[in-house]
């Protein structure tokens, strides 16, 4: 929100996520450079690993679903829907720089939430790195953005 600074919150390994910035120091990968690129989301660790070339790559703080509105598992793929941003008038909330993985875009990776002017929801944002969505994977505001431009249809994305 406009005036408003990003906060941190503390994670299980005691580093914390900011939701404006990039979750790692180092530059995102390069998507044409990796050899079977695939995206795992640890809804333990709330964490999304990118990864390719047999490793991980890049390491991406997130929040999966609450407790009563959890997130998939199992094993989906990139869907052809992405845009940049959305807002859903039942549950008060949007976000920016979005991409389907389940139900042709039902359930998304995307930013932290917005309200309905697209401004960004700082009480929610600061949840980054705890359970917090409505089954969606939200991710920081510069992860998103990268999530939306680089990663192709069709990517495996495994849930845990």
């Amino acid at each position: 929100m406009a005036g408003q600074r990003a906060t941190a919150t503390p994670n299980t390994d005691n580093t914390v996520a900011s939701w404006k910035q990039p979750s790692e120091s180092k530059a995102y990968p390069k998507w044409s450079s990796l050899s079977k690129p695939w995206i795992y989301v640890s809804i333990k660790q709330q964490k999304v690993y990118i990864h390719g070339n047999g490793k991980v790559q890049y390491v991406m703080y997130c929040s999966t679903g609450s407790q009563s509105s959890p997130t998939p598992k199992g094993t989906f793929h990139i869907q052809h829907q992405r845009g940049l941003s959305f807002y859903n008038a039942s549950s008060r909330e949007g976000a920016h720089y979005w991409v389907s993985w389940l139900g042709h875009g039902t359930y998304l990776f995307h930013s932290v939430p917005t309200n309905k002017d697209g401004q960004y929801v700082a009480s929610e944002a600061d949840k980054l790195g705890t359970p917090a969505s409505h089954g969606c994977v939200r991710l920081s505001i510069a992860d998103a953005k990268w999530m939306y431009k680089t990663v192709p249809y069709g990517t495996k994305v495994v849930i845990h």
